[in-house]
């Protein structure tokens, strides 16, 4: 008979989701791979074999060619009437709810199989917003990912804001009087938490996020440099009378949002963008997107855009987005300046934020003594030179920023 567990602290991301378990007082995590501990929050409805790939396999079957439906950025959707709406994917009508639990039920599965144990409690990692200070959707989000877990199996979830399970994993218990800002930077949200050290726990002082993350990161990259290769701005022959109209932005946005992508492969859309390309006065780049939809190659323009955004973030000489599944020596060219400027109107949020946390804790920034970053997109220098700069006297550090918060919720799930 398994042996049963306190909880199994999981992070559920909008990239990648990761999952621990304390073990004589000290976070272990559940390998997702062969050396892997996160896997990337991904799915793969596979036509051909009309079976249902997630992390890595799916991101390979996608890379690959392979003939199917991808999807990333799932928790995004949370809080939103699309949650509960059943559609037609492979042989059964399914919503995202059911999508996103059998994705927790393989985390589940693989942390029962690599520990023998029996999980049936569950921590979640929660953003501070999942949309905004005040938003409806709000409550509804967090009962949508209640929802999901337990239609995985577990009978009890709680949660834990993110920030403050990073704000654990960091050592903050350790520490003696230090007032701490942990800068949590994922896939989709931004989150803040500040905090006092000492003691037995962690004093959290205040908490705010802001519905900003890696995913907008790559959708204003791809809106300034890369749709208007597909007809992004261009003019359009009124259908009467003389004149001409800029081409609407909608299907380029929706195409430059991840959890959207997906929806823009429908009939209606393919007859919006021929439309368009008969009127147009650059017709040769609306061909281009119609080559997008038909091929569905969205995802593949998705992760160019983030590959180059890496490479622009890493200083790489020439780098740039490369575009020849579209088109044979098609790309974009994205110098670490280009970004900067693309950039600018995040780092305002992400500014704007942190001055948030500060306010609602009634601190001066001449307070913080040290920030810490955690977060995929932490990695981002527009993040850290921001921070810096409303932070000068502090002392700035990445914590293991894939991983942080999986290993707070750890240790938190382990506490008696």
């Amino acid at each position: 008979m398994a042996r049963h567990s306190p909880a199994l602290g999981v992070d559920f991301g909008t990239s990648n989701s990761a999952a621990g378990y304390l073990v004589n007082g000290k976070p272990r995590l559940i390998e997702m791979g062969l050396g892997q501990a996160s896997l990337p929050t991904t799915f793969f409805f596979d036509f051909e074999t009309r079976q249902t790939l997630t992390g890595e396999a799916a991101n390979r079957a996608l890379l690959e060619g392979a003939e199917g439906r991808f999807m990333r950025a799932l928790k995004r959707v949370l809080g939103t009437a699309l949650m509960h709406e059943k559609r037609q994917i492979l042989n059964e009508r399914v919503t995202f709810v059911e999508i996103i639990a059998r994705f927790l039920n393989q985390i589940k599965t693989r942390a029962e199989t690599d520990t023998g144990l029996t999980f049936d409690r569950v921590l979640s990692g929660r953003p501070v917003v999942f949309h905004g200070t005040g938003d409806a959707r709000e409550a509804q989000a967090e009962a949508d990912l209640r929802a999901c877990y337990l239609a995985a199996g577990f009978t009890s979830v709680d949660f834990m804001f993110e920030p403050v399970a990073a704000a654990i994993a960091s050592g903050a218990t350790e520490q003696s009087g230090e007032v701490g800002l942990i800068v949590d930077i994922g896939g989709g949200t931004s989150d803040f938490s500040l905090f006092r050290s000492g003691g037995a726990d962690v004093e959290i002082l205040a908490s705010h996020g802001v519905r900003i993350g890696g995913t907008d990161f790559d959708r204003a990259i791809s809106i300034e440099r890369v749709m208007p290769l597909l007809g992004k701005g261009t003019q359009l022959r009124k259908v009467i009378g003389p004149g001409l109209l800029t081409a609407p932005n909608a299907i380029f946005n929706d195409l430059a949002t991840w959890e959207k992508i997906p929806f823009l492969y429908n009939a209606q859309t393919r007859r919006a963008v021929d439309e368009m390309t008969r009127l147009s006065e650059e017709p040769e780049k609306l061909d281009r997107l119609i080559a997008v939809l038909r091929d569905e190659l969205g995802h593949d323009l998705a992760f160019a855009v983030e590959r180059g955004k890496i490479d622009a973030n890493g200083g790489m000489q020439q780098a740039g987005i490369a575009l020849d599944q579209i088109e044979r020596g098609l790309g974009a060219p994205l110098s670490a300046d280009t970004l900067s400027k693309i950039l600018t109107p995040c780092a305002s949020e992400l500014w704007a934020g942190a001055q948030e946390t500060l306010q609602l804790a009634g601190l001066d920034p001449s307070r913080v003594d040290r920030v810490i970053y955690v977060g995929g997109s932490s990695l981002m220098s527009i993040v850290s030179d921001t921070m810096k700069a409303l932070f000068p006297n502090a002392s700035h550090s990445f914590s293991d920023v894939f991983t942080a918060v999986t290993d707070g919720l750890a240790r938190a799930a382990g506490r008696p």
